[in-house]
């Protein structure tokens, strides 16, 4: 069975459309099942209606006409109760419909199973049989597993083909939605324009050849550029392989030949595609083709002709390094967006980023949020290479990209834009003002930060400290660690740029979805391995290097924090300050005068928030990442678009850990602050307030909507607000309540709702 499921999964993969992958579907499962008819339903996006879209034994002038809605027909029933129905007579249930001219009348043993992906009904796969007998159990489960192994790449298949028909049709193109997680907040609406990495065959887009003579006329001269290699190659080796190994480069030049790959290539951008996309797809089918093949020796040969392929593709792309061209309005696109991608935009043409790999912790989400460039990340089921020049809305609030969006939907989302940037001018006046309650109460607003970029943008929004400086940002930047001098001259400038305001610097925080190229770290659950504090402590020249730039670059401003990150127990806070204290006596050897600074403890980990006030007791403030302690206590990968509506920042369980960790820290005199996405929430920040946090930091773009919530309200009604919200049950209703309370005050412009 697993073979038989690693082939059809294999195929319906490589398949070039989603009819195509239906048809393989039918064919291989009723091949597979020994059954005589093999059928697909899909629901329709418009209609909702489940659409006879695929058979094997059946009528195929029905495919795409015949259709039920749910509990319609047995089909409709297995829609409707998302489970299997196992009939050896179907005729004789009562929910049984015949569809006209489909010609099921033979057949009466029915076994359909959904096809189900997060949470939705896709369609129906169906098996029939003449012979009346009730499927058996190994027969169930094994259409079961299909389904749920087929899900994700139908629903992959169905959105990557309204794109492909959409792209190639004259009439105007349906909306696809595609569901990320939010990379930096905003809505952004524009152009798309699909950046790949240098020669990677799986990357290269679409596109329209402007000039098929030219693209041709490129395509032949990079073919000899690559034959000439393989030439110098064979020359090199002719007397170090014996003559049957070496009359593989023969093979090599044949595949490249006009009558062979090359010539598939070229009839391709005769037909209209750029040289790069034509070798892209036909090459992909190639190597798909014999990675397929049952032969161990044959399928090694796919990596022969990827090899080839990708050696022709950078001669093309070196080709094609002229200045691009970048629309007003441009949405960057890529399968893993990178720093020097972005650079090459021009910032004013720049509107949003979408990454189809990534998360909201990646270099480029930090480099966004910074910017204020909107951005979702971990898009997924985004067909990237098919967008290019497609009208994007990029919604960074709640992870969507909306590719060709419907007039309604575009009209709702420009209004979103147009009311962001009036609350945005609204609030610029709120700069220089405190962050201070009705009833005159004082909160300080810190920002987070990791990059100097941060710097002028934090001081404009009026931010009095820095609650986060991700030290490893500089980590991430280089090639090799970073020595200790290099590293005081950019704790220096930080330091310099908000002196006298506070500055916490959180020591190297590395592991999770953090990975320095220069020190890999490959683990089959990171999150719950070798990261934070338990990296460094593992390696103390590492640490003590750190905190030692980190001291001296304080000398003489003395506006430094110090925060350790992921510490689950007391004996790895000792031991860290241990390590502290002696940095702080080797400095002072060396001649550098400044007093100890702060030293705190991020409650990331359920166990820190139960071990709070003795951590406490040894520190001089906690700050709360609520961002991965919502994480652990959720048992959510926060970077998981497939789990990402389990991710709820307001659950109950979340905001009773929030409010045990402020009273451990007021029970020890201890200042308490939260730097996780929470805090530039207005919403968490009324609560934030009532339950005692003394500084909430969060990016600079959330620092003004936060301040205005603040402003609005007083220390009583807040914490009227948090005792009501504390005996609710349900992370929904607490956030419909809070909504509730900011539109009470007029703040509606505050709030983000999702557009349906």
């Amino acid at each position: 069975m697993l073979e038989t499921l690693r082939v059809i999964v294999q195929e319906v993969n490589a398949a070039e459309s989603l009819d195509r992958a239906l048809d393989i579907i039918v064919r291989r499962v009723r091949d597979a099942m020994d059954t005589q008819v093999c059928s697909v339903y899909m629901r329709d996006p418009v209609s909702g209606r489940l659409v006879f879209r695929a058979t094997e034994g059946l009528n195929a002038d029905q495919v795409g006409i015949a259709s039920l809605a749910d509990g319609e027909g047995l089909v409709g029933l297995v829609a409707e109760r998302e489970e299997p129905v196992n009939l050896d007579n179907a005729p004789s249930h009562p929910s049984f419909q015949f569809l006209d001219d489909i010609g099921e009348e033979p057949f009466d043993a029915f076994l359909g199973v959904p096809i189900i992906h997060q949470r939705v009904v896709l369609g129906v796969l169906v098996v029939q049989q003449a012979q009346r007998r009730r499927f058996d159990e190994s027969d169930e489960a094994f259409l079961v597993t299909m389904s749920a192994q087929l899900a994700g790449v139908i629903a992959h298949a169905q959105v990557s083909g309204t794109v492909q028909t959409d792209a190639g049709a004259g009439d105007p193109p349906s909306s696809v939605k595609v569901t990320g997680v939010p990379g930096a907040p905003g809505v952004a609406i524009g152009t798309a324009v699909v950046v790949s990495p240098v020669a990677d065959l799986y990357a290269v887009p679409t596109r329209k050849a402007e000039s098929r003579r030219q693209e041709l006329r490129s395509f032949k001269h990079a073919l000899e550029c690559v034959r000439r290699d393989i030439h110098t190659v064979s020359e090199n080796l002719k007397d170090e392989l014996s003559a049957e190994d070496h009359a593989l480069f023969d093979v090599y030049l044949g595949i490249l030949d006009d009558s062979a790959i090359g010539g598939e290539v070229a009839s391709k951008i005769k037909a209209g595609e750029w040289a790069q996309g034509a070798l892209s797809q036909v090459m992909i089918q190639h190597i798909r083709h014999f990675e397929r093949m049952e032969h161990s020796y044959l399928r090694e040969r796919a990596v022969d002709v990827k090899d080839l392929g990708t050696r022709v593709l950078s001669y093309l792309q070196a080709e094609e390094r002229e200045e691009r061209e970048f629309p007003p309005q441009t949405v960057l696109v890529s399968e893993e967006l990178t720093a020097s991608a972005l650079g090459e935009i021009p910032r004013e043409n720049l509107v949003g980023l979408i990454s189809v790999r990534g998360s909201g912790n990646s270099h480029v989400a930090i480099l966004a949020r910074a910017m204020g460039i909107p951005t979702v990340m971990g898009a997924v089921d985004l067909p990237y290479t098919r967008v290019q020049d497609m009208t994007v809305v990029v919604d960074g609030y709640n992870g969507v990209v909306r590719l060709n969006p419907r007039t309604d939907v575009l009209d709702r989302y420009q209004e979103l834009v147009d009311q962001d940037l009036a609350t945005n001018r609204d609030l610029e006046s709120l700069r220089d003002k405190p962050c201070e309650t009705l009833d005159g109460f004082r909160l300080p607003l810190w920002v987070n930060t990791g990059l100097m970029a941060d710097v002028t943008r934090s001081l404009e929004q009026g931010a009095e400290g820095v609650g986060l400086y991700r030290t490893e940002v500089p980590f991430l930047l280089r090639e090799r660690f970073p020595s200790e001098e290099e590293q005081r001259q950019i704790y220096r400038n930080q330091l310099e740029a908000f002196a006298p305001r506070p500055v916490t610097m959180r020591t190297l925080d590395v592991g999770g979805d953090k990975a320095l190229p220069y020190f890999p770290i490959e683990e089959d659950n990171p999150f719950l391995g070798w990261r934070g504090i338990r990296v460094t402590l593992d390696h103390p020249e590492i640490f003590l290097s750190q905190v030692r730039a980190m001291l001296k670059a304080n000398d003489g401003l003395d506006n430094l924090r110090i925060m350790l990150p992921m510490v689950s127990n007391v004996s790895e806070l000792d031991e860290a300050l241990s390590l502290i204290h002696r940095c702080h006596r080797e400095v002072q050897q060396e001649g550098v005068s400044s007093a100890l600074p702060p030293i705190g403890v991020m409650v990331e980990v359920p166990a820190a928030v139960y071990q709070a006030r003795a951590l406490a007791r040894r520190v001089d403030f906690l700050s709360v990442g609520s961002n991965d302690l919502t994480q652990y206590l959720l048992a959510v990968d926060r970077n998981n678009s497939r789990v990402a509506d389990l991710y709820h920042s307001f659950h109950p369980a979340v905001l009773q850990a929030l409010h045990h960790v402020a009273a451990a820290a007021r029970g020890e005199g201890k200042q308490v602050s939260i730097c996780g996405e929470l805090a530039g929430d207005p919403l968490a920040a009324v609560l934030l307030l009532a339950m005692g946090y003394d500084v909430l930091s969060m990016n600079a773009t959330s620092l003004p909507r936060v301040k205005k919530a603040l402003r609005s309200v007083n220390r009583t009604e807040s914490a009227a607000l948090l005792e009501e919200i504390m005996a609710l049950e349900d992370g929904n209703a607490i956030h419909r309540r809070l909504e509730s309370a900011l539109v009470q005050r007029g703040l509606e412009q505050l709030i983000h709702v999702p557009v349906a």
